[in-house]
């Protein structure tokens, strides 16, 4: 497979010393299969070389499919899948994990992540722990767990995650759940970087203004603004041009004045939804 980005995507080194691209490209809503798998593989012909997806997305054959075609070897790509709610449960989890290696077409991940915060997300984590010490999983994580049930998970089980994946972008930076995870050796990982361009993002007077002393859009100054403060993230796009533009942001630095201006934007608020409110678990029970 040719690479056609001379962009080098730096990777971190997560709590068990598995190194994680600091960039990938995540497939979320793209349901149908035949794009998703047009895009992953346009993704890997760009340059990523981390894919994001789900149980819940419904697309894990096709991106095993997309890495199949693509003609990389297993260990160039950087693989996270999540285990969805109705799959938490210790032989339930695991069985669903298998489940998830058949369709993404290898015998390990490199990440699997708990997608929600709910149900007995305990049993859950037992049996990623349990995958873990087999191999089969490099490295375990959850996703969407705010301060207290982080902490709560650290502090009541054997493995620390390895990743948080949050709502994390300029309008909600996440002060309080970084604390601790900088506490405990967790990595944060961005999902909605661009909170779907919601609150103006991608118009922002502020990005857009950013962006022009750099010759980049108000999109890049807001993947940039992340990586530079330490969040991995995973945006998404079906367009190969906006693939590359994603992935165009190594080569430039925000100053610190800068950064401070972007910091500011922060709202405190999630541009989606609160999952402490109850109401918020009862849609997720149903």
């Amino acid at each position: 497979m040719q690479n056609d980005s001379s962009t080098s995507v730096p990777s971190v080194k997560l709590n068990n010393g598995v190194l994680m691209p600091m960039e990938g490209f995540g497939v979320y809503q793209i349901a149908d299969l035949d794009e998703c798998r047009r895009s992953v593989l346009d993704a890997l012909e760009t340059g990523y070389r981390a894919i994001d997806t789900a149980q819940a997305y419904g697309n894990e054959q096709a991106v095993g499919d997309a890495l199949a075609q693509s003609g990389l070897d297993r260990d160039q790509v950087f693989l996270t899948t999540k285990v969805w709610i109705t799959n938490y449960g210790y032989d339930k989890t695991k069985a669903s994990v298998e489940e998830s290696l058949k369709k993404l077409g290898t015998d390990h991940l490199d990440l699997v992540l708990l997608h929600q915060p709910f149900n007995d997300y305990y049993a859950a984590w037992h049996a990623l722990e349990d995958l873990y010490d087999q191999g089969v999983l490099r490295a375990i994580g959850v996703s969407n767990f705010y301060a207290d049930r982080y902490v709560d998970l650290v502090k009541f089980n054997r493995i620390v995650p390895a990743v948080n994946q949050l709502e994390t972008h300029v309008f909600h930076q996440r002060p309080q759940e970084r604390t601790y995870m900088d506490k405990y050796g967790t990595r944060i990982e961005s999902w909605g970087p661009f909170a779907e361009g919601r609150q103006g993002m991608f118009t922002n007077p502020t990005l857009t203004e950013i962006g022009q002393a750099h010759g980049r859009t108000a999109a890049q100054v807001a993947l940039r603004f992340l990586v530079q403060d330490g969040v991995i993230v995973i945006p998404k796009s079906t367009h190969r041009e906006r693939m590359r533009e994603n992935l165009d942001i190594w080569d430039f630095r925000l100053s610190d004045q800068e950064m401070d201006r972007l910091r500011a934007m922060d709202t405190g608020k999630s541009a989606f939804m609160n999952h402490e409110d109850p109401e918020t678990v009862e849609d997720f029970a149903n």
